[in-house]
């Protein structure tokens, strides 16, 4: 891993001042992907907008220079949460029977992957959280199984699988301690 460049951590509990620099980001983190209607930028926005709305929400961006090079954002989810109701097979009681935070994107520009960037703004996204689990999904072949194995590397283990609409690839449910 190479040292990251100075970066500033912002937390935002309300999308509107941050909705076209968390697109902004996804645009370019996602762009080969953004030809397929579940990864398209409308349906991110769309996502988003939904997401922000939801108990709980937090998004966490990372600026270099006064320009977004990374985000990650979540928000609480309860028991019996759709979240939890499309988990095959259905989690343990233990991750379910209380609030969890649900870390439902994280991107990071390509000149600052490797950097430790993305775990910075992972860990300040969770240092305020009150939820004793982080649960999220990840396309296991993304990366060819890079980023599954370095949610692992963060103490992320599997417990299930869900696709969250039908345009959406079968996922891999992740959780940890938080």
């Amino acid at each position: 891993m190479t040292t990251a460049p100075a970066i500033e951590l912002r937390a935002f509990t309300a999308l509107a001042a941050v909705r076209s620099d968390l697109i902004d980001v996804y645009a370019e983190v996602r762009a080969p992907l953004l030809h397929l209607p579940n990864y398209a930028v409308t349906a991110f926005g769309e996502r988003l907008d939904r997401h922000a709305t939801e108990p709980g929400f937090v998004a966490v961006l990372a600026y270099a220079d006064g320009r977004p090079v990374g985000y990650a954002y979540g928000n609480t989810i309860e028991h019996g949460d759709r979240y939890w109701q499309r988990t095959t097979p259905a989690p343990a009681s233990e991750y379910t029977e209380r609030p969890a935070v649900a870390l439902k994107e994280i991107g990071v520009r390509a000149a600052w992957r490797g950097t430790g960037t993305a775990r910075r703004i992972h860990d300040a996204l969770l240092a305020e959280r009150e939820e004793p689990y982080v649960t999220l999904m990840v396309n296991a072949a993304a990366g060819n199984g890079k980023v599954h194995r370095l949610y692992e590397s963060w103490g992320y283990e599997d417990i299930g699988h869900s696709q969250p609409s039908p345009a959406s690839p079968f996922l891999t449910v992740m959780i940890r301690a938080s």
